[in-house]
C-alpha cells in the first residue's frame, strides 16, 4: 500500500497564462454542441483552494458563435494535458455527463513512467481510497476503497522508463496516477505518488484520445492531441516519433 503524503506546504506555481486566440488554437474538435480541448498541463479546470487561475477566466473566449459559453461535463486534473470535452450547449453538456456516468465515452492516455512494467501489457486491478485523516490527503489502493481498473501496454521503453498506453475503465480521482504507482512505475513528474515530492508542473500524463457518439443519429465524435512539449524528449527516448 502507498503511504499517504502530507498536504503541500508550498503554494502550487500558478499556471502560464493564454491569450484567448491561443486557447481557440488548442479546439481539436467543434460542432454545435460539443467542443474538444487540447488543454494544457498546469492549467485547472476549476477554481480550487490555493488555484486561483482556472479555465473558467477562458470559457467566454470560447463560445464562439455559441450564445453561452460552454460547460464542463468532465475533468482532468491540472498538470494532465490534453483532451478535454466541453457542452456547448445545455443539450450537450447534459448528453456528455451521461455518456461519462455511463462509461460510453473511450479514452486513451498515453505517460512515462519511472520503470518498466514487469509484463507487456496487463490489467491493474486495485480498489482506491480517499484518505480523510487530519493533515494528509491523496488516494491509495486499499479493499475498503471503490473498484477501480486500469487496462495498460507498453508502447516503447528506454530501459529505465516506458512509455504507456493507459485506458481507465473505471473514473476514480487520480487513478491512472495511483495504480501506476502501485505497480512500481510512478509517473514522470509526480508530485505527490512517487518515491519522492517533487513540486507540481511537470507531470507526464497525456490525455491523448477521446471517443463518443452523442446520440445514436449523430455522426461520433473522435479526437486526438499532440504530446505536450514537456513530454516530447521522454517520449523520443521511449521510441516515440512525431
Amino acid at each position: 500500500m502507498l503511504p499517504p503524503f502530507p498536504a503541500p506546504d508550498t503554494p502550487i506555481p500558478p499556471a502560464p497564462l493564454l491569450s484567448d486566440a491561443d486557447l481557440r488554437g488548442r479546439i481539436l474538435h467543434l460542432d454545435p454542441d460539443v467542443l474538444v480541448l487540447d488543454k494544457p498541463a498546469g492549467l485547472a479546470v476549476h477554481a480550487a483552494h490555493r488555484i486561483e487561475h482556472h479555465l473558467g477566466h477562458y470559457m467566454a473566449a470560447l463560445a464562439l458563435d455559441a450564445p453561452e459559453p460552454p460547460r464542463l461535463s468532465h475533468r482532468l486534473d491540472r498538470d494532465t494535458a490534453g483532451c478535454l470535452a466541453l457542452g456547448r450547449t445545455a443539450y450537450g453538456a447534459t448528453r456528455l455527463g451521461k455518456l461519462f456516468a455511463a462509461g460510453r465515452v473511450a479514452k486513451t492516455y498515453w505517460a512515462v513512467a519511472e520503470g518498466v512494467p514487469e509484463r507487456p501489457e496487463g490489467i491493474i486491478d486495485h480498489p482506491l481510497l480517499k484518505l480523510k485523516e487530519p493533515g494528509s490527503r491523496g488516494i491509495v489502493p486499499h479493499p475498503d476503497g471503490q473498484p477501480a481498473l486500469t487496462e495498460y501496454r507498453v508502447l516503447g521503453s528506454d530501459g529505465s522508463r516506458s512509455w504507456l498506453e493507459l485506458t481507465p475503465r473505471t473514473g476514480r480521482t487520480h487513478q491512472l496516477r495511483v495504480h501506476c504507482a502501485a505497480i512500481g512505475c510512478p509517473l514522470v513528474g509526480e508530485p505527490y505518488y512517487g518515491p519522492e515530492r517533487r513540486p507540481p508542473g511537470n507531470l507526464h500524463l497525456l490525455a491523448r484520445a477521446i471517443a463518443f457518439r452523442l446520440d445514436a443519429d449523430r455522426p461520433p465524435v473522435a479526437a486526438t492531441a499532440p504530446p505536450p512539449p514537456h513530454m516530447a524528449e521522454a517520449l523520443r527516448a521511449c521510441g516515440w516519433r512525431a
